[in-house]
Order: structure tokens, then C-alpha cells, then sequence
């Protein structure tokens, strides 16, 4: 054999001899890739530490509520910001900086304050009246008043106790951001379109629209979320109804596969070549219709390049063009259908076969519900992981004194007991001033490596939970392709025990193949960051190898995953493990590669049919309910403040259903074609080595089971 097994053992290492008292395969099988699973093992324990770690450390609610410099809620109770609700920016236009959706913190001082401010005013500008003055310490850090009185307007501006300007805000998610207003067309603030910045320098007041613009957003997305809210309340009922209508379309729809597939696929052909008969009708109707007009002879090639292409269409050699060019794709389609007729005979049974395989295994339409738990949970994990991450950073505090040379200058410190440190006394003249967000402990410097370790164990635990459902699934088809007497030798529960058996032996195998797949995916992610930093470079080399680093990438991930997923069956039918299964599968598929094409092709027409049917029917039926275009029911769909938001999430709740179900189908076809491949090669009909494969098969390749009398 070419697997090296013994030459009486059947795929799943079981006797072939015929016995009519077989009652299905007995799964002879061992652990495989053991290394990969103890690596998975250990690299989710080190992902539970990470995420300990996170939870410790983070804050989420700095994401919500806004916080000052000292790490203190802006409004919070029984502390000195119980009455200031609102976070004023020292200099709003660091906050256009990428660091902010990064860190969630915007890199300038920050403090908590009553009101906004309402005018615009500099500093320079305050200090010169006492009443100004007043109303500007409400904007300057708390301790303004009792420590740094005494310094003149630039030790004032330089220590950052103040801000160098204020500009009109208005609160908006307890920020204060500038009131931008639009007035035909032009941008203002405080009905300005400059503003000073403290230093003397004029400055347009867009460059303030990009510091604000990440607020006003979270704004508006704030009261869209209230009104889709509102109507979700009235309508998720009709909703349910539309998806549960989604879901018996898309079981009736492969239901009816078994009796109509074969009806389908030759009306579609029949369609494409009656289409192309009529394309080739209508280029010769218009080459003749042109004979004798003027221009009409002149060749493509003597009017050259035109931007207008209804030009060529007066030319009767355009018309020729496309006349011969239909013509030999209609010769081509001809010819294929002559010798490709039997292979099409094939899919069309597969397909047949695979919805009685899912009739017998109903239990696996219900498997994706499973799939897409597993998938919400590592959702979930990655993403408050990543919000504890990026809200461990804390404001770092250093010291400086441009005065005279200071041997502490640069040291960290901390503000509210700087007055009474050595500091002080050593250098006079220093000062404790805020320098950025992070931290200098080793957790902080090593926050990015977190993220990173993150965002990859993300990829490969939902790579893992998508595999663990195609070896699933196609243990199941496979123990009924291999079953001699259908349905009578399926086991009881085939769905269950091929999930034992997939999570007991072959953990291994699928942490594997969705380690390589998880790799590719980090490295596309980085190409991604990677390619956004470089747009704003005039390195066309660079920008040239990046698109070609990203194509290359996104082909390997497109071949990996059709690689995992045969390889996946192989595991599922075999037991091998990972590389001994993905070779199998590969070359199986090279040595059958003109069948997998016809039946790829095949089973994608039928699912993009399905996908139509099944979401425009529900989507059609939704938009003419919820715009109360039904006579019957016009009073009863409900008044919503966007009717769309309901319409919208049937049809994307029907395209998922719709995609569940076809994938499980999907998979059966799959699993059944190597499951077909691999007995036509490895069997012989004899009573040692039996056909597998149903009547319907056997009869389209003339092929027969000896039975034991004859033997």
C-alpha cells in the first residue's frame, strides 16, 4: 500500500473483509503532534498569566470616564474632582496623534475642570488683568495657586502649569473639545477662523478639527447607538421571525439538493449557452447592421486609443471581435461539457449524496451555533484583554531645570510630594512636570510584546475553534461514507464521537496546522501597520515591495486554508497526523485535479444560488414589513426611527445562517469527494476490498461489490 498500512486494513485502520454483521469503522487510532499540543497548552497558560496580569494593572473605565494626569475620574466622589466632571485638554492638538487610539490616552497635560472654557484667551493675554487671571487658574493644573504663584509668564508656560490658550469648547463625552462649527462651508470656532496659541503665532482653527474629530465621533456614534436601540427594543421580535424564516429556506433549500441538483446544474449550463448563442445573434446583427455606413470599415488599430470606448462600437471590426471571441468561448464550454460530461454526472451525485449524509447527520447543522460560541469567547478575551493592556499606562512625571546643571534632572517623580523631596533642595530651581504616558517598570516596557502575544494567540485559538469544527464534521460524513450498509452501521452518535475522538487524538494535529495559519495572519497584520506608516512616503520602491510582501502573504494564507482543510479530513478519516495528512491530501487532489475543478465549481454555483434565494427572499420580505408596504400587516410592523437597522440585520442574520448551513454542507461535499477518491484508489470491489461508495456512484462508474458467494 502506499501508506505503508497493511494491504487488509480500511482507511480508518479497520478490516476490509466483507462481514454483514459490520456495524461501521472501529477507530484504531494514537495521539498525534503531541509537541503542538503541549505547545498550545503551555502558550494558553502563559495567555490566562497575560490576561492576570492585564486585569491587575488596567483600568477600562479610563476608556468611558475620563481621567486626569494623576490617574484621578474627572467627578468621582469623595475626591477634590467631585465637582469637576469635565477634562480639559492643556493642548488639543496632540490628541490627532495615532498614539491616542493606541494607548486610549492623549499624549498632553490634563486636568479636571467645572466648566469649559467659553472665549478665546491666552495666558499672556490673562496675566495682564486680574480678572481674566481668575477665570484662567480654573484651567491650570490644582496647584497653581499655592506653589508656583510667583513665576513670571514663561516659567509659567514652560513648567506646563498652565495652558499656553483657550479656545471655546463645549462638552462632549465629558470632554471638552473646541465647538467647531461649519458655516458655509468654512470651518469655525467661536465664530473664528484663527485662533492665537499662547505664543504668538496665528493658527487656522482646522488644525483643531483633528484633535477632536476621535471625540465627536464617539458623540454621534453615542446617539446613533441610542436610536438603533430604541429600535431593536420595538422590532427584535419580527427579526427573530425573519432569521427562524432564513433558517427553514436554508434546510428546505438543501433539503431539495437531493431531488433538484442535477436539474439546477443543467439549467444553468443550458442558460450560459443559450446566452452566449444570443451574445453571438446580437455581434452578428450589429456587424451587418454597420455594412455600408460610413467609418464603419476603419480598422481598431488605425483609430488608435480613444477615452470615449462607445467609439468603437460605430467599427464592424469590434463587432467581428467580440462575435469570434464568443464564438470559441462557446466552442470551448461545448467541448468541456462532451468530455466533462461524466465528471459533472459525479458532482452532481456527490452533491445528491452529501444531503442525504447531512439528512442522516442532522445534528451538524446545529454544530456551527457551537463553532461561533467558541469564536465569541475568544472574541471576547482578546479584545478586554487588549482594553486592560492599553489602559495600564500611567502618567509619567520627570524632572527638569533649565537654570543651572542638576544631577536629578530626568529622574522620575511624583508631584505631590515633590516639594518636600531632596529634589528641591539639591536643585531649587527644578521642577515636576508631566512627559508622557507608559511607565518605566518591566511590565510597561514590555506592553507591545503583550499586544502583539495578544492579537496572536487570538488567531491561533480561533483558527484552532474553526478546525476543531471541520475535523468534527468531517468525521461525521466519513463515518457514513465508510458505513457498507447506510444508514444501518452509522454509530449512534456520529456527530459526538467524532468530537471526542478529533479533541482526545488529534489536539495535536489542529493546534498545528492553526499555529502555521495564525503566523501567516500576525505577519499580514503587521504588513498592514507596516503599510500604513509608509503611505505618507514618496518610496516608490518601498511601497512597490510592500504590495508585493501583502499579495504574497494573502495568497499563502488562501492555499494554507484550502491545505488545513483537506488535511483536516485526511486527519478525520485516517488518523495521521498533520504533514502526513496534508501530503495525502495534496497529492490526492494533484493526481484528481480536473474532478476537484468541476466540482469545485459546481458546488459553488449551488451555494451562491442557496445564498441568493435564501437572504433575497428574506431581505425583500423585511424591507416591503418594516416600510409597511403589506396591506395585511401595515399595522402591525412597528414605527422605528431608522427602518433600515432592522432590514439590515435580517439580511446579514439570513446571509449568516445561510453561510452556516452551506459551510456544513460545504464540508460534506468535501469530505465525501476524498472519502470517493480514496476508495476508487484503494479498493477493487472485492470481497477484501469493497466499494464504499453508494449505488448511484457505483452504477455512473460501472462498478460493482463481489459478493462473498461469488468469492
Amino acid at each position: 500500500m502506499e501508506d505503508g498500512r497493511k494491504e487488509s486494513e480500511g482507511p480508518y485502520g479497520t478490516p476490509q473483509k466483507y462481514d454483514p454483521t459490520f456495524k461501521g469503522p472501529i477507530y484504531n487510532r494514537g495521539c498525534t503532534d503531541v509537541i503542538c499540543c503541549v505547545a498550545l497548552f503551555i502558550a494558553i497558560v502563559g495567555y490566562v498569566a497575560v490576561g492576570i496580569i492585564a486585569w491587575t494593572h488596567g483600568d477600562p473605565r479610563k476608556v468611558i470616564y475620563p481621567t486626569d494626569s494623576r490617574g484621578q475620574f474627572c467627578g468621582q466622589k469623595g475626591t477634590p474632582n467631585e465637582n469637576k466632571p469635565f477634562l480639559f485638554y492643556f493642548n488639543i492638538l496632540k490628541c490627532a496623534s495615532p498614539l491616542v487610539l493606541l494607548e486610549f490616552q492623549c499624549p498632553t497635560t490634563q486636568i479636571c475642570v467645572e466648566k469649559c472654557p467659553s472665549r478665546y484667551l491666552t495666558y499672556l493675554q490673562a496675566s495682564d488683568n486680574s480678572k481674566d487671571l481668575d477665570y484662567y487658574k480654573n484651567f491650570c493644573v490644582p496647584d497653581f495657586d499655592q506653589s508656583k504663584a510667583r513665576k513670571s509668564k514663561t516659567e509659567v508656560l514652560r513648567d506646563g502649569d498652565c495652558p499656553a490658550d483657550l479656545t471655546p469648547s463645549k462638552p462632549l463625552a465629558r470632554r471638552c473639545l473646541p465647538a467647531v462649527e461649519t458655516h458655509k462651508g468654512i470651518i469655525t470656532v467661536g465664530n473664528e477662523t484663527t485662533f492665537e496659541d499662547g505664543w504668538g503665532q496665528k493658527r487656522n482653527v482646522s488644525e483643531l478639527v483633528e484633535g477632536a474629530k476621535k471625540a465627536n465621533v464617539v458623540l454621534e456614534a453615542r446617539q446613533l447607538a441610542m436610536r438603533v436601540f430604541e429600535d431593536y427594543t420595538v422590532s427584535w421580535y419580527w427579526i427573530l421571525i425573519g432569521l427562524v424564516i432564513a433558517m427553514a429556506l436554508s434546510l428546505i433549500f438543501i433539503i431539495l439538493l437531493r431531488f433538484l441538483a442535477g436539474i439546477m446544474i443543467w439549467i444553468m449550463i443550458v442558460m450560459v449557452i443559450l446566452v452566449l448563442g444570443y451574445g453571438i445573434f446580437h455581434c452578428y446583427m450589429e456587424y451587418a447592421r454597420l455594412r455600408g455606413e460610413a467609418g464603419s470599415d476603419v480598422s481598431i488599430v488605425d483609430l488608435g486609443f480613444q477615452t470615449d470606448f462607445r467609439v468603437y462600437l460605430h467599427l464592424r471590426q469590434t463587432w467581428l471581435a467580440f462575435m469570434i471571441i464568443l464564438c470559441v468561448l462557446e466552442l470551448i464550454i461545448i467541448l468541456l461539457l462532451i468530455f466533462l460530461r461524466k465528471r459533472i454526472l459525479i458532482a452532481i451525485a456527490l452533491i445528491k449524496e452529501a444531503s442525504r449524509a447531512v439528512g442522516y447527520v442532522m445534528t451538524s447543522l446545529l454544530y456551527p451555533l457551537f463553532t461561533f460560541f467558541l469564536l465569541c469567547l475568544c472574541i471576547a478575551y482578546w479584545a478586554s484583554t487588549a482594553v486592560f493592556l492599553s489602559t495600564s499606562n500611567e502618567a509619567v512625571y520627570k524632572v527638569f531645570n533649565n537654570t543651572a546643571p542638576c544631577s536629578a534632572v530626568g529622574q522620575t517623580c511624583n508631584p505631590e510630594t515633590f516639594q518636600t523631596s531632596n529634589v528641591t533642595k539639591l536643585c531649587p530651581d527644578a521642577r515636576c512636570q508631566f512627559a508622557f504616558y507608559g511607565g518605566e517598570t518591566g511590565y510597561h516596557r514590555a506592553l507591545l510584546g503583550l499586544q502583539i502575544y495578544n492579537v496572536f494567540m487570538f488567531f491561533w485559538l480561533a483558527n484552532f475553534a474553526l478546525a476543531l469544527g471541520q475535523v468534527t464534521l468531517a468525521g461525521a460524513f466519513a463515518s457514513y461514507y465508510w458505513a457498507i450498509n447506510k444508514p444501518d452501521d452509522l454509530p449512534a452518535f456520529p456527530l459526538f464521537s467524532s468530537f471526542g475522538r478529533a479533541l482526545r487524538y488529534h489536539t495535536g494535529s489542529l493546534a498545528f496546522g492553526s499555529l502555521l495559519l495564525a503566523i501567516v495572519q500576525v505577519i499580514r497584520v503587521i504588513l498592514e501597520y507596516l503599510d500604513q506608516r509608509l503611505k505618507a512616503a514618496e518610496n516608490r520602491f518601498a511601497k512597490f515591495l510592500m504590495t508585493c510582501l501583502k499579495c504574497c502573504f494573502w495568497c499563502l494564507e488562501k492555499f494554507l486554508k484550502f491545505l488545513n482543510r483537506n488535511a483536516y479530513i485526511m486527519i478525520a478519516i485516517y488518523g495521521t497526523n498533520f504533514c502526513t495528512s496534508a501530503k495525502n491530501a495534496f497529492f490526492l487532489l494533484m493526481r484528481n485535479i480536473i474532478r476537484v475543478a468541476v466540482l469545485d465549481k459546481v458546488t459553488d454555483f449551488l451555494f451562491l444560488l442557496g445564498k441568493l434565494l435564501v437572504v433575497g427572499s428574506v431581505g425583500i420580505l423585511a424591507f416591503f414589513f418594516f416600510t409597511h408596504r403589506i396591506k395585511i400587516v401595515q399595522d402591525t410592523a412597528p414605527p422605528l426611527n431608522y427602518y433600515w437597522i432592522p432590514i439590515l440585520t435580517v439580511i446579514i442574520g439570513s446571509y449568516l445562517i445561510a453561510h452556516g448551513f452551506f459551510s456544513v454542507y460545504g464540508m460534506c461535499v468535501d469530505t465525501l469527494f476524498l472519502c470517493f477518491l480514496e476508495d476508487l484508489e484503494r479498493n477493487d470491489g472485492s470481497v477484501e476490498r469493497p466499494y464504499f461508495m453508494s449505488s448511484n456512484l457505483k452504477k455512473l462508474l460501472n462498478k460493482t461489490n463481489k459478493k462473498l458467494a461469488e468469492a
